[in-house]
């Protein structure tokens, strides 16, 4: 019995859907990823379609087309706009869910940072011995996380002592007084 060696064959409408498919897919990530891929004019205008709707819309359209390509076994035309229509049936909800997730991260509400004048009634703890006339260190938490600052007292503070921010001296130093 003799070795056949078989090999597949790709259509060529299936190769081309599967790089429109891939185009659409590594623009897309890099649309997501924040690059402004394309970016034409002002950075706060999409225009009437952002570009992640029309990469996801791509992306789908290439894969959803060579999916059902394959499975038509598309060797004509006929076949091929079917291929056409399946893609397209698999891209356009893929496109509205692309624009809808990228207006939304985007448009999302993020709390404003953290300025020296929200160091000021901050509670913490001494880390490092504050002396009258120099600097220590206390441990404080602005906006949830903690943070560590050089700190100035009108009097000695021991290590452990709770203290009160009284000052913003700078966006790294504080005026303290013990708790």
């Amino acid at each position: 019995m003799r070795g056949v060696d078989t090999v597949k064959v790709v259509a060529t409408g299936t190769l081309i859907f599967l790089i429109i498919g891939g185009a659409g897919i590594g623009v897309l990530a890099l649309a997501l990823l924040g690059t402004e891929l394309f970016q034409f004019g002002h950075a706060d205008v999409d225009g009437p379609i952002s570009i992640e709707t029309v990469a996801g819309f791509a992306g789908a359209f290439g894969f959803g087309a060579a999916i059902v390509n394959e499975l038509l076994g598309a060797r004509t035309p006929g076949m091929v706009v079917g291929a056409v229509a399946g893609g397209v049936l698999a891209a356009v909800p893929t496109a509205w869910l692309a624009s809808r997730l990228s207006r939304a991260a985007r448009n999302m509400r993020t709390d404003p940072t953290p300025t020296r004048d929200d160091l000021v009634g901050a509670l913490g703890l001494v880390v490092t011995p504050v002396p009258a006339n120099g600097y220590g260190e206390v441990r404080v938490r602005l906006a949830g996380q903690p943070v560590k600052l050089s700190a100035r007292a009108d009097q000695p503070i021991p290590i452990g002592a709770q203290v009160f921010v009284v000052q913003a001296l700078s966006e790294t130093s504080v005026h303290v007084e013990t708790y």
